[in-house]
């Protein structure tokens, strides 16, 4: 329902400095048209509207740049924010909005004029900050940009979009980097041997993202495999990257004869993250294709996730599908967390028990484990994780796994 109404209000939609009450006009108002559902238009015609009664409300002046900033009429919101600093240069949301103006209409330079000249006045800003660390990674001034976003991690360990940020100028300011694992798999029932998988694999960034060739050794079922692996995560935009994987095994029972994977990637607003995506995994028979579906969330220090993977009955006796819910504790910076997964099925992602979805029928498996990982020092990275399964290897037949997992990174 409309209404029709003269008070002074704190709208939420506004940018806050001081909180100064905002005169709602007696003009008909219905916010959920306007704002909740997007309708630009019609918000800009009430900004315009309560312009015309407080002119010099710079937070009016400011939503309103934003509103054409999203809209993409870039001149409009550049008059709007300049006019709000032209008078008050120390200004904290317009030099941040301004910001934000530039880099998305791909002005780096401009931005980051922005950020500087907001951080004359507001040095501990984590917005400005964030934003500066942004920049100075498209301009790809990688160190700059590393002191930065450091700088707002002290700050505030908590802050996610820094912390997220903090990852992917690490990625680029160190082209290269070589990783070795380790995985001991115990089975109380299942088989009589344990199984030994052995991975080295190096990185190099490059100027579309990072690519990665991969080495796995497996002695598994009392025999020995190798497996060749390329994958790749090119960037595609400031919102979208992709995955790509194959590889390739002469040692079928060991490893899949073939594999690969393709998922696209979204850094969604409020601090989620997205994917939608395929894998293809050979046996010795034909083969199968198996979709996947990811939202993550990052809550303060936290990073929550929840990831589907549906195989169709094309390639199975019936539709089948696994699950896991995780969650990722960061008592640090970017490389220094604790993980918690609990979930149903096997996962084709899982390079260790993918062999085992090389059946027609799919038995229940559920697991649970626990991951740790230590930066010690610039630029080696430890971590370990140890996993449970309860796996049904034959109809109403159970056993469990226990995994052991050790690793180490070393950039350069």
């Amino acid at each position: 329902m409309y209404a029709c109404v003269s008070c002074w209000l704190f709208p939420s939609w506004l940018p806050r400095r001081s909180r100064i009450p905002f005169l709602r006009t007696v003009y008909y108002w219905p916010p959920d048209t306007a704002f909740e559902k997007n309708d630009y238009p019609k918000a800009k015609e009430y900004l315009y509207k309560a312009l015309l009664i407080s002119p010099k409300y710079a937070d009016i002046r400011i939503f309103l740049g934003r509103i054409h900033t999203w809209t993409k009429n870039y001149d409009s919101a550049r008059y709007y924010f300049s006019s709000v600093l032209d008078k008050d240069p120390s200004y904290e949301d317009a030099s941040s909005a301004l910001a934000d103006l530039e880099y998305w209409a791909d002005n780096n330079k401009a931005s980051l004029e922005a950020c500087e000249t907001g951080l004359k006045y507001h040095p501990s800003s984590q917005t400005l900050l964030v934003k500066k660390a942004r920049v100075l990674y498209e301009l790809r001034q990688y160190p700059d940009a590393e002191l930065t976003i450091e700088k707002a991690l002290k700050i505030n360990k908590n802050n996610t979009e820094a912390r997220s940020w903090s990852g992917r100028i690490k990625e680029s300011s160190l082209k290269n980097k070589i990783s070795f694992d380790y995985d001991y798999v115990y089975f109380d029932k299942q088989f009589a041997n344990p199984w030994h998988q052995a991975s080295f694999d190096y990185t190099r960034v490059t100027g579309i993202g990072s690519v990665t060739g991969r080495i796995n050794y497996a002695n598994r079922f009392t025999e020995n495999g190798v497996q060749y692996e390329i994958e790749a995560y090119p960037h595609i935009s400031k919102i979208f990257y992709a995955y790509l994987n194959a590889g390739y095994s002469a040692n079928d029972g060991v490893f899949p004869g073939w594999r690969g994977g393709f998922s696209l990637y979204a850094n969604l607003p409020k601090s989620y993250e997205g994917e939608l995506g395929v894998r293809y995994l050979q046996f010795s028979g034909s083969p199968t294709w198996i979709y996947t579906g990811y939202l993550g969330k990052y809550y303060k220090s936290w990073l929550f996730g929840a990831r589907a993977y549906l195989t169709p009955s094309t390639y199975t006796s019936t539709p089948s599908a696994s699950y896991t819910a995780s969650a990722r504790y960061y008592y640090g910076g970017a490389d220094e967390w604790l993980g918690f997964t609990a979930g149903y099925g096997i996962s084709p992602d899982d390079r260790l028990n993918s062999i085992l979805l090389d059946s027609k029928i799919r038995l229940l498996t559920y697991k649970a484990g626990a991951s740790y990982r230590k930066k010690i020092s610039r630029l080696n990275v430890l971590s370990a994780d140890i996993t449970w399964y309860n796996q049904e290897y034959l109809p109403g037949s159970y056993g469990n796994q226990y995994q052991l997992s050790i690793g180490w990174l070393h950039r350069f």
